[in-house]
């Protein structure tokens, strides 16, 4: 796959990955997920205490001051896939620096 073409396909996945985060993310379950499941069954969710980001901006998959839920869900999901997908990005990077100052490095 040449650069163009790889371009295009990392373009492309993540035009994919932000729509499904604006779109399809708001129509996700509310229901108690796996562990939340286990923790009611089980008669200790009253004892959950919250975590320290739990005030945050993007706490329970929404955006704060964003009023519409289902906009704000969206909003959440796609600023998650763009934050992971800079993340990749410079991890990649950094990778492939590395792979470049290994293949210049004179051999003994």
């Amino acid at each position: 796959m040449d650069r163009g073409n790889l371009r295009l396909f990392v373009i492309g996945g993540l035009i994919v990955a932000l729509g499904l985060a604006f779109f399809v993310s708001p129509l996700a379950s509310s229901s108690p997920d796996g562990l939340e499941r286990v923790a009611i069954d089980q008669g200790f969710a009253e004892t959950a205490t919250d975590h320290a980001l739990a005030e945050g901006p993007l706490a329970d998959y929404a955006v704060k001051g964003v009023e519409d839920e289902r906009i704000s869900t969206g909003l959440s999901g796609a600023i998650g896939v763009v934050v992971t997908f800079g993340v990749g990005m410079v991890l990649f990077g950094a990778l492939r620096a590395a792979r470049r100052r290994r293949t210049r490095a004179p051999t003994a």
